[in-house]
């Protein structure tokens, strides 16, 4: 079959994209892109001080006065690809973004970023924002799905800004009104700007650019967006034509999850509780199982087995990290830092705790193995099987397979709040949570993108 005989993929995807509309959103769809704009708001106010954010900030001064959108945490208003650049970096830099199983990703600090920049600009109100975030996720999730996120990874790439970029665009066109010639167009131009290697896991230093990542995500898409809306001309067969994204990034893509019918994206999102790697996370619900709730004391724990999907063996077992981002994606580390701080302090993985004696030697009690029915699961599920020796033999064991923050397990929203407050007021003890609350839970229809983005400023 020729390449003109193929079905044209990609413009159904930007059809689909295009069909969702604030008058498409139920109540519950609404309702859950609130939680996933309160977990935003909190991971990436609570990003703000980190160097590289600082940093990042610094860069922007000279950008200050070119636009209407905010800069989280700071007074600088900036034209919209720099504020979705610096706020995706900021929302991905504690490892406790949204993410999403079958792509592998974070969308949220890619996609939200992206979409309240632009929504600022243009002055939308919330319901086309809610919809142009919930296109974006969809966008993501079915990309990642085709391409098989797990071998791009296993290749070296890193599925938040390589798939984050086509989200971020939809959403980027969607608030910019554009149709689906327009948003194929966009895609063109994402499909150039994609990018991110998995390099950053490999080195003792530079994994600050993993928080670029969502960052770079966001920016392109605008980027993308706003080329298209100029009329410069990209490919518009982005996805499944012959020099793709699809056919050059996917071992075996599957074109057809592109567009099949399912659940929409939003609500196979996951919430993280936890300061570390996602894939994580079922094993410290297991631990506080096995473990009463972490109230055993070290002397009375012999040893701790952890087994699951095969990748925990192959890539999560550096038993002595060198920097914050790998100690998140250390099993033993994780143990460690979960028992010697317990599961919810952000700072159990800083640069500081690295050489904590107490966290290494409960590391140093963990063996990892791989569990035959979770890695048949995986990645739609991440997860583990958690045994506890005790010194006088007795054994404990607890399997998860969804954890707490999935959809099959979702965090009340009480807890989605409470994590919101703990990293916003890390950084601005006097922030109002409550108006913060309350602004989330009504935004929705014709209320103001600008005043909920008056609360990403920093109160003095």
């Amino acid at each position: 079959m020729s390449e003109t005989d193929t079905p044209d993929r990609t413009r159904r995807l930007a059809e689909r994209a295009l069909a969702v509309t604030p008058a498409s959103l139920q109540q519950k769809d609404v309702a859950q892109l609130q939680r996933l704009l309160l977990d935003y708001f909190g991971v990436t106010f609570g990003g703000a001080d980190r160097p590289w954010v600082e940093a990042l900030h610094v860069w922007a001064k000279p950008f200050a006065g070119t636009g209407r959108s905010r800069i989280a945490a700071s007074d600088l208003d900036v034209a919209a690809h720099v504020a979705a650049l610096v706020n995706g970096a900021a929302a991905h830099s504690f490892e406790l973004d949204d993410t999403h199983d079958g792509s592998m990703s974070h969308p949220g600090s890619v996609v939200i970023s992206s979409a309240l920049a632009v929504a600022a600009e243009r002055g939308a109100p919330a319901d086309a924002f809610l919809a142009a975030v919930q296109a974006g996720y969809e966008v993501i999730a079915r990309i990642g799905r085709a391409a098989g996120a797990n071998r791009v990874i296993a290749t070296g790439f890193h599925p938040t800004p390589l798939f984050g970029v086509f989200g971020a665009a939809t959403a980027a066109c969607k608030l910019y009104g554009l149709d689906a010639t327009a948003l194929c167009r966009a895609w063109g131009h994402a499909l150039s700007l994609t990018a991110g290697s998995m390099q950053f896991s490999q080195e003792a230093v530079g994994a600050e650019v993993k928080r670029m990542h969502a960052g770079y995500g966001a920016h392109n898409g605008v980027l993308a967006a706003q080329f298209s809306m100029a009329g410069i001309e990209a490919p518009h067969s982005a996805l499944d034509g012959r020099y793709g994204f699809l056919p050059l990034y996917g071992e075996q893509p599957d074109m057809d999850a592109l567009t099949a019918e399912g659940p929409a994206a939003i609500h196979e999102i996951s919430l993280k509780p936890y300061s570390c790697c996602r894939l994580l996370h079922s094993m410290i619900d297991g631990l506080r199982e096995v473990t009463q709730d972490f109230s055993l004391p070290f002397e009375r724990i012999a040893s701790i087995r952890v087994t699951g999907p095969s990748k925990l063996q192959q890539q999560h077992v550096v038993r002595r990290p060198a920097t914050a981002m790998a100690a998140q994606y250390s099993l033993p580390f994780t143990v460690g830092a979960t028992l010697a701080c317990g599961p919810h302090r952000f700072d159990a993985y800083e640069t500081v705790n690295l050489s904590n004696p107490e966290v290494l030697r409960w590391a140093d009690k963990v063996e990892v193995g791989e569990d035959a029915e979770f890695e048949r699961l995986y990645p739609e599920h991440f997860g583990t099987h958690t045994e506890i020796r005790l010194a006088d033999g007795e054994v404990r064991v607890a399997r998860v397979l969804d954890s707490k923050g999935t959809p099959a397990n979702p965090m009340p929203l009480e807890e989605v709040a409470a994590k919101a407050r703990g990293l916003i007021h890390v950084v601005a003890p006097r922030y109002d949570m409550h108006r913060l609350r309350q602004t989330v839970a009504d935004f929705s229809g014709t209320a103001s993108v600008a005043n909920l983005q008056s609360l990403l400023a920093r109160p003095h």
